[in-house]
């Protein structure tokens, strides 16, 4: 996980979620990356494979390492701040091919003709 600085995270100039979410999904496909982003009540989050959803509030983006806690049994996440789209989006592309190892692409359903 990698940790916020209190310049990057400031209340008082919060960011558009959906603006944040643009600019991950623009970086992602810089990396060859295809992504999703779906917005609404403050918050955007950005689909790129199963299992893999980044959120954001505009401050930071967030998303599921795939790992539990050893004390508590809970998921851990990563957050990046919004302010380096381009390391998130290192980042996201890097877990999302640990679950294309996990999960593959399922096969191309052929189109029944009548």
């Amino acid at each position: 996980m990698v940790a916020i600085s209190s310049e990057a995270v400031r209340p008082d100039t919060p960011r558009d979620a959906c603006a944040a979410a643009e600019d991950l999904r623009t970086e992602l496909a810089a990396l060859g990356v295809h992504a999703d982003v779906h917005h609404g009540f403050g918050v955007a989050m950005v689909s790129v494979w199963r299992e893999l959803l980044v959120w954001t509030d505009g401050t930071v983006y967030r998303w599921w390492t795939g790992h539990l806690s050893w004390k508590t049994g809970r998921r851990l996440y990563t957050a990046y701040g919004v302010d380096d789209p381009v390391a998130a989006a290192r980042c996201v592309a890097h877990r999302r091919e640990e679950l294309q190892r996990a999960y593959p692409p399922s096969e191309v359903i052929p189109e029944r003709v009548p």
